[in-house]
């Protein structure tokens, strides 16, 4: 299984970043590169507890598609979500906020395992870790950015 720890700080109100990171709509503007469409369950606004989305986009030149559901949901210091149905064998992303002298510490671990045994293990370790690491840190660009403003 590889795992991604990412902290990243934000200049902005905790209850205005909790928002960002889960707004369909914003992420949707965030993975422009991967023309990232919701296309069923929560397709805008902020994503709740218990409830899905349905995501379409094109990773490795190849259109996927991929279910999550927020699983957990403390507003505003935390929520999780996990893969339903999509690419992945394992996928689970916590979202952690933490104040800190006026700013947000906005935390990520994401956790997640391709199959394919062995192969699915190398392909993680000498590309996907890394290719999902900077499509994290896209992502976190844009939340801070439009935080900040």
């Amino acid at each position: 299984m590889s795992k991604i720890y990412l902290e990243t700080m934000i200049k902005a109100d905790i209850s205005k970043v909790f928002d960002l990171a889960r707004s369909i709509d914003l992420h949707q503007n965030s993975t422009s590169k991967t023309k990232e469409k919701a296309i069923a369950g929560r397709t805008s606004g902020l994503i709740e507890e218990n409830e899905t989305v349905t995501w379409r986009a094109k990773h490795l030149g190849i259109y996927q598609t991929h279910t999550s559901k927020i699983i957990s949901m403390t507003k505003p210091y935390e929520f999780t979500d996990i893969m339903l149905k999509g690419t992945f064998k394992f996928l689970k992303h916590q979202h952690i906020f933490k104040e800190k002298e006026g700013s947000t510490v906005m935390i990520d671990i994401f956790e997640f395992e391709s199959p394919c045994g062995i192969f699915g293990k190398l392909f993680n370790k000498f590309f996907l870790k890394n290719y999902m690491k900077n499509f994290l840190l896209e992502r976190n660009k844009i939340i801070k950015n439009t935080a900040q403003r």
